[in-house]
């Protein structure tokens, strides 16, 4: 058990037109949503699930938009700052390590199907190496993980690119690097379809299938599945203004 790192969690709130456009189509922004913010519930409940020392979640909200007091339990709120992804990551990492000096492993929110597992065990890489990295599919990377983080590891990479990934393991240089399994970040329409198959017990898969398209596997929740208790769904209605059902 791993309860020395602070995990973190990069959100965008859930708005219609402003979130996941490259659903749209065959979605409409108002559905696109409500798969962003099914994914941002699913994230929460993985990372409260998993030991650490300190949940965060940094979003892009401002004070009227959310307070402590709609946190799931257990969860400390960083607002994000800066303008393009690098200044947004940088510094959610530069902020939280402020709070405590320990180490921290940042996820966003594109990935339902992350597990507790996966978590714990980038965590307990940073007991060992100086950094743990998520590669994603589509050639980003869905996790990082620092043990002493600095801006200057992130500031300046290009984001939203096919070789991101690459770019920021050359930042990583000289550092001892963990790599974790590589996962599918949902981007459009046909990740959608594939992260649902991979992870059919999910929110972010039983909205889907309300949409139309149905994961293989059963959407059934069977007897004491975790999700019966889900710290994340409030938290996501209220970014996204009733997005998650």
């Amino acid at each position: 058990m791993n309860d020395r790192t602070q995990i973190v969690v990069l959100a965008k709130r859930p708005r219609p037109g402003h979130v996941k456009t490259r659903l749209t189509p065959p979605y409409t922004p108002e559905e696109a949503a409500d798969l962003a913010a099914a994914a941002l519930a699913d994230t929460l409940d993985a990372v409260a699930a998993t030991p650490a020392a300190a949940r965060v979640l940094a979003a892009d909200a401002g004070p009227d938009d959310i307070g402590p007091d709609d946190l799931p339990p257990g969860f400390e709120l960083v607002r994000q700052r800066g303008g393009g992804l690098d200044e947004r990551l940088a510094w959610a990492f530069h902020d939280v390590h402020a709070r405590r000096p320990l180490p921290v492993v940042l996820v966003g929110m594109d990935t339902p199907q992350l597990t507790a597992g996966l978590l714990t065990r980038a965590a307990a890489a940073l007991e060992e190496h100086d950094a743990v990295f998520g590669p994603a599919a589509d050639g980003g990377f869905w996790l990082l993980g620092l043990r002493r983080p600095d801006p200057a590891l992130l500031l300046g990479v290009p984001m939203s690119r096919p070789d991101t990934g690459a770019a920021q393991l050359r930042r990583l240089s000289g550092l001892s690097v963990a790599m974790l399994p590589a996962l599918i970040d949902v981007d459009d329409a046909a990740d959608a379809r594939e992260v649902a198959a991979l992870a059919p017990y999910t929110r972010f898969a039983a909205t889907l299938a309300r949409f139309g398209t149905r994961p293989p596997a059963p959407l059934d929740v069977p007897p004491g599945d975790p999700h019966d208790a889900p710290p994340g769904v409030a938290l996501a209605a209220r970014l996204g203004a009733g997005a998650a059902r």
